[in-house]
């Protein structure tokens, strides 16, 4: 079985960026929720600030969650593709 580089990357955007943006906004209707996974965020991508930009904030954080997922997919996918290939006799 092969993946579709871009494809999985796309899905696995899609589900990294949604999970950031749902904690992101949970956490400005209940302050307490999420956190330490916020500022785990906040660690890990240079231009989101933990609960300094409000739904700003958010928004930033889930780009940059969609991004860095799309390259880290593209680059599962194709490691995959490339380390189970079948060698042509």
């Amino acid at each position: 079985m092969k993946f579709k580089v871009f494809h999985f990357g796309m899905t696995l955007a899609i589900v990294w960026a949604a999970i950031v943006f749902l904690a992101g906004v949970a956490n400005l209707i209940w302050s307490n929720y999420g956190i330490g996974f916020l500022k785990l965020i906040d660690s890990i991508y240079p231009g989101y600030q933990y609960g300094k930009w409000g739904f700003g904030g958010v928004i930033v954080g889930t780009l940059y969650a969609a991004l860095d997922a799309l390259v880290i997919g593209i680059v599962i996918a194709w490691l995959y593709n490339f380390l189970t290939r079948k060698e042509k006799l």
